[in-house]
């Protein structure tokens, strides 16, 4: 990794790049997306000052663990302008996203708990599958892998309150 002499206090994007590890177009990508800021040379070259590595690696670490960028401007905006983010500013920010995470991980070991499920079933049905029904929530207003494109005019064997008809079937329908 190229090292930048401590009497620089500007990065070009190509540097920024070098010592980040993000591509050039990830990082104006950042840029264009409020994450980063550069100023213009009177060449329209951009520079970067110094701060902008550490802003790199929080966004980056952040959209790691699944942060939307949305989400990282919100966060990075907190920080005064010009100061490289402190390891107490990534322990605030990051802290308010502590339960965001942990609601993404029971997701994914209840994924991986009902994976081997699913796919022995094959279906995804709608009914009974843990996967694409959570909760069981389609399960009261109808059966089946998928919602699809009603019929018009069509129901399902019932009375009162039957609901229409679907253009395939599969799991029981």
């Amino acid at each position: 990794m190229p090292q930048i002499p401590e009497k620089i206090q500007e990065l070009t994007v190509g540097q920024l790049a070098a010592r980040s590890g993000a591509a050039v177009s990830a990082l104006h990508f950042y840029e264009s997306k409020g994450l980063i800021h550069s100023r213009r040379t009177s060449g329209n070259q951009r520079r970067f000052s110094r701060d902008a590595l550490r802003r790199v690696a929080f966004v980056r670490a952040a959209q790691r663990v699944g942060i939307p960028l949305a989400t990282i401007r919100e966060a990075l905006a907190e920080l005064p302008e010009g100061r490289t983010p402190t390891a107490d500013d990534w322990a605030r920010l990051s802290a308010s996203w502590r339960s965001e995470l942990d609601e993404r991980i029971q997701q994914l070991n209840r994924l991986r708990d009902h994976l081997t499920d699913c796919i022995g079933c094959g279906c995804l049905s709608l009914e009974t599958c843990v996967l694409s029904n959570p909760d069981d929530v389609f399960g009261e207003r109808r059966a089946g892998s998928r919602l699809l494109v009603e019929r018009p005019g069509s129901t399902v064997r019932g009375g009162p309150g039957a609901v229409p008809a679907r253009e395939s079937g599969c799991c029981g329908d």
